[in-house]
């Protein structure tokens, strides 16, 4: 997931690794955090699979001090990772880092990524209500009543935003980001 994160981010340009975490903050640290332990490792493994590549800092008065850029081989590998089309639950968990990249996409990877976000949401919701109707029989205390529901309803904000952005991707014309 790193990879992916890491690749999509050098797209933009070279950087140091300090900068890729910051901006890797910036973009995602809402939805995920990244140490420089786990890092660097990455950037090794990516710079020894031909990925990324290190160049010398062009903003810099030392030559030592060098930056990193995404190779092609890297630009073919991060649009196999981004638009790999798996099903898992494991897949899912990965959508606000797919959709961070979202811009890189074809509108057909896009528009099957929400459908599959949609799909998996709607199950959450179907097993939320369920739970809900469980608990509310049963002999749940009024907290965990009221944490089932809120997930209810957060999933199916979350489920409008995505019904939302599906329309965008497939109305012609109307390809702004909600």
């Amino acid at each position: 997931m790193l990879d992916l994160a890491i690749l999509g981010l050098l797209k933009e340009g070279a950087m140091h690794g300090y900068e890729l975490k910051r901006q890797l903050g910036q973009r995602l640290g809402f939805f995920w955090t990244v140490s420089y332990g786990s890092l660097y490792p990455t950037l090794r493994k990516l710079e020894a699979g031909g990925y990324v590549e290190r160049i010398p800092d062009a903003d810099s008065r030392s030559r030592r001090r060098q930056v990193v850029q995404i190779t092609a081989a890297g630009e073919a590998r991060f649009l196999d990772l981004i638009s790999q089309r798996s099903t898992s639950a494991w897949e899912e968990e990965k959508f606000p880092l797919r959709f961070a990249f979202f811009t890189y996409l074809p509108t057909e990877t896009r528009v099957w990524l929400l459908q599959r976000r949609r799909d998996y949401l709607l199950d959450r919701v179907q097993e939320g209500e369920s739970g809900l109707r469980r608990a509310t029989r049963g002999r749940a205390d009024s907290y965990t009543i009221s944490l089932i529901r809120h997930g209810v309803e957060r999933t199916r904000l979350d489920l409008r935003w995505i019904e939302d952005l599906l329309l965008a991707e497939t109305t012609p014309h109307s390809k702004e980001t909600t």
